[in-house]
């Protein structure tokens, strides 16, 4: 029976490996310590199919280290303990080389029971996470441990595993196997820089296509079935939905309309409509603010409407807030404004309530009954100066107006009927 493609092409070099050129280059730091046989716990941190676990396998051969493997999701206190049991015997005489993938699934008391083992040296712990390993992974592991990231591979380096998979291919195939062109790109593009997920596509196009005329072709049409929406790297408590929300308000912040509405399609296209909507409404207030205070208004409209429609036909009213929002004037100074106030009473910077200010029922106490507030209603132009802040912060300054329209039109209201210059 044939080996999973995935399988037989899997590196056994640093040199065959593709993307992470930043770890592997020459004179790289992770290199370096491979290539000299140094003991190293490490954890590598990044997307999946992007070469941890065959990085592990070539350490394990570099170090002459029996290479066990364990998944977090599964695995025991008690597997660790066989596996620990090995050391000094036959099954590994030259030291053991863990690798435990997906970490994070591990309690903090479990990956507390991995340092014993670390310390006095039985072994040596690679460890792998798709999530952010300063969030998941306990901080003591972490201070005996140096960190590699691992970034998605780039379609230019995937195809050349994808041509790599598909020349194998060709060497199983009962028939003639050839493709179009454009075939190898389409496949490397459509796996969103997950290595093993494009030969998994290379493989089930193979399996699936039927042979005409005595010979087999892998056509584009068939390409984009196997690989559509393989692109998506999406996970609604992960990194990787964060990065998208963080992504979409970053791109309306700077006005970019192309880019809010790419990652827009990529939030809906999983399925997600409530943290769209729910980012998009923060944006209104955060982001445009008081330059344009009607956006806030249309948004949650737009909301509304997505949240009572449901995709896909969400996908447009949404899409017309995320464009409006992109392209409308910004200003933070509401946001400015109150975070500024909020340091300060954090800081408990605060006081009383000035007596002109408290409520009326106040005066009913016997206590200085004159409360005598000013009702600006009864003033020119419904104003009035008089002290509103408490007496400890009573020249407190929190909001500066924004250089935009409405707020500067303001900023001249003001400035004439208080008589500043």
């Amino acid at each position: 029976m044939d080996r999973p493609l995935a399988d037989e092409i899997r590196p056994k070099t640093l040199d065959e490996v593709v993307g992470q050129k930043h770890l592997l280059a020459k004179g790289a730091v992770l290199r370096r310590l491979i290539e000299s046989g140094a003991n190293v716990n490490m954890v590598f941190y990044g997307p999946s199919g992007t070469g941890k676990t065959t990085i592990a396998n070539i350490i394990a051969e570099k170090t002459q280290k029996t290479l066990y493997r364990l998944n977090a999701t599964t695995a025991s206190l008690q597997d660790i303990k066989e596996i620990i049991a090995d050391v000094g015997t036959l099954m590994a005489p030259g030291g053991i080389l863990l690798y435990l993938d997906e970490i994070q699934y591990f309690n903090k008391k479990q990956q507390q029971s991995l340092l014993e083992f670390m310390e006095n040296g039985k072994l040596t712990l690679i460890a792998s996470t798709t999530e952010n390993p300063y969030f998941y992974v306990y901080s003591a592991l972490l201070s005996r441990s140096t960190i590699f990231e691992f970034k998605a591979v780039s379609p230019e380096e995937t195809e050349i595993a994808v041509r790599r998979a598909l020349d194998i291919e060709r060497q199983r195939a009962a028939f003639p196997l050839s493709w179009e062109e454009c075939v190898p790109g389409e496949v490397a593009t459509a796996c969103g820089g997950d290595v093993r997920k494009a030969i998994n596509a290379v493989e089930l196009l193979c399996q699936a296509a039927v042979p005409k005329d005595g010979q087999i072709i892998l056509t584009s049409d068939d390409t984009l079935q196997v690989s559509q929406r393989s692109a998506m790297r999406y996970d609604r408590d992960g990194d990787a939905h964060y990065d998208i929300l963080s992504a979409l308000q970053k791109s309306i912040r700077g006005s970019d309309p192309d880019a809010a509405v790419h990652y827009l399609g990529r939030l809906l296209e999983a399925g997600d409509l409530l943290s769209p909507c729910r980012r998009l409404l923060v944006i209104a207030a955060e982001d445009i603010g008081l330059a344009y205070p009607q956006a806030i208004v249309v948004t949650k409209a737009c909301v509304d409407a997505a949240v009572q429609l449901g995709l896909p036909e969400a996908q447009l009213p949404l899409a017309e807030a995320a464009i409006l929002l992109a392209t409308a004037p910004k200003s933070n100074s509401a946001h400015d404004a109150i975070n500024a106030a909020r340091v300060d009473l954090k800081r408990g910077k605060s006081g009383d309530i000035p007596r002109q200010l408290q409520n009326v029922h106040a005066d009913t106490t016997g206590f200085d009954n004159q409360q005598n507030y000013k009702y600006p209603h009864a003033y020119p132009n419904h104003w009035v100066e008089q002290q509103y802040l408490p007496d400890p912060i009573k020249d407190a300054h929190y909001y500066d107006y924004g250089p935009n329209k409405t707020e500067q039109a303001a900023k001249r209201y003001w400035d004439e009927i208080k008589g500043q210059k």
